[in-house]
């Protein structure tokens, strides 16, 4: 199954697992090429582009975000769109390793003639402080077994 556009329901539910798992590996350089070398990012209140710039930005991002584990679902699509709603939990390095999540959106464009790889990425999401009981996404727990419908927010 391609997983460029156009997108299907399946195709467009299949990459945002894809991103899901790659994003979970925490390995930058793998990441950066899931995007074209120009891609145009907007993370939160960082406006960016080009590869190079994202491998720096997660290097960064994973020096604060320790013991990272991630959650994306698919929100809507289009032939070349894909927005996704997703959630993550961390370990604040920054701020005395308190556990945190964080409640999002992101939208990403792909060219209609590419080969599957994101042109424009824009996300915004908010961080909640939260005790470790409170964790969705404990040791062990697979995060796409966890259920987050009825959960208190």
């Amino acid at each position: 199954m391609s997983l460029a556009p156009p997108f299907t329901a399946e195709t467009a539910h299949a990459k945002v697992k894809k991103a899901q798992d790659l994003w979970n590996t925490q390995d930058p350089e793998a990441i950066a090429k899931a995007y074209t070398f120009d891609c145009i990012w907007r993370n939160r209140d960082h406006f960016f582009s080009g590869t190079q710039t994202i491998v720096d930005f997660l290097t960064k991002k994973w020096e604060k975000e320790k013991s990272y584990k991630l959650r994306k679902e698919l929100f809507a699509f289009t032939d070349t769109k894909i927005a996704v709603q997703f959630w993550y939990e961390y370990r604040d390095a920054h701020d005395g390793m308190k556990w945190k999540r964080c409640y999002g959106l992101e939208d990403w464009t792909y060219a209609a003639d590419g080969d599957g790889r994101m042109r424009k990425r824009q996300m915004s999401g908010n961080d909640v402080e939260i005790a470790e009981e409170e964790r969705w996404f404990g040791e062990g727990v697979d995060v796409n077994e966890v259920d987050i419908s009825d959960a208190h927010w």
